[in-house]
């Protein structure tokens, strides 16, 4: 019987989670030192970053 739980679930949602903020980081109008301090958080800390990301970082059309 194979018993996988929801791990792996939740890997995937967050590895897509950071691939979606790292292409959103890289499309922003922010500067080039702000895009690569945002992208080694998201790397660094997956989920924290994430979630730092989503509330205080970059978007199109605004500064961050």
């Amino acid at each position: 019987m194979m018993n996988f739980g929801y791990n792996g679930l939740i890997g995937v949602l967050v590895l897509a989670g950071d691939i979606w903020a790292i292409l959103n980081i890289f499309q922003s109008s922010v500067s080039i030192e702000k895009k690569l301090i945002w992208i080694i958080a998201v790397v660094l800390l997956p989920v924290l970053g994430l979630l730092l990301w989503y509330f205080f970082g970059p978007r199109n059309g605004r500064s961050g």
